[in-house]
């Protein structure tokens, strides 16, 4: 599976096969596995080793190391493909149809008719490959329509949730 993780700035593309991470040009055999019970974790990089401390945020996943803390953004390639998606709708206004970017099991609609959004607000929490996806507005507006249900099932393109300009 391919990431790109951002951190302290950086941009680093990492290709995990297994054990085996590639990064850049290097290939390092590695693992990482949590403390039972604790937000500690091992990292085990080729012969280095390190315990850092990671927990899930709504921007990312702190990492604190050695009394440094920091932010990481980590997207899969999955993720990329809903942003590339999702990217165009952003640049416009909010007004319009929330599509589904895969398909899915609704989990959860997070508004209701008539609801205000703000831009990045969450609409619908879609189950694909065992992972949580939330389906968030392009941009400032009202939900006129909620066109799914939690347990529903989608497909690719279809309509979530439309959204009507503000007011």
């Amino acid at each position: 599976m391919r990431y790109v993780v951002r951190l302290a700035g950086r941009e680093l593309a990492l290709d995990v096969r297994g054990s085996e991470v590639r990064i850049g040009g290097r290939v390092l055999a590695a693992s990482l596995e949590q403390v039972p019970g604790t937000p500690l974790y091992q990292l085990r990089c080729g012969a280095r080793c390190a315990t850092l401390v990671l927990v899930r945020q709504p921007e990312g996943w702190l990492v604190q190391r050695g009394g440094e803390v920091w932010v990481a953004e980590v997207r899969d390639e999955r993720s990329q493909l809903v942003r590339a998606v999702e990217a165009p709708a952003r640049r416009g206004e909010g007004a319009g149809l929330v599509r589904a970017p895969m398909p899915g099991l609704v989990l959860r609609v997070e508004v209701e008719v008539g609801q205000p959004v703000a831009p990045g607000s969450g609409l619908v929490v879609l189950e694909a490959m065992k992972m949580e996806n939330e389906i968030r507005a392009p941009g400032a507006g009202r939900v006129k329509a909620v066109l799914v249900k939690a347990g529903e099932t989608v497909e690719k393109g279809s309509p979530l949730v439309e959204l009507g300009t503000e007011g």
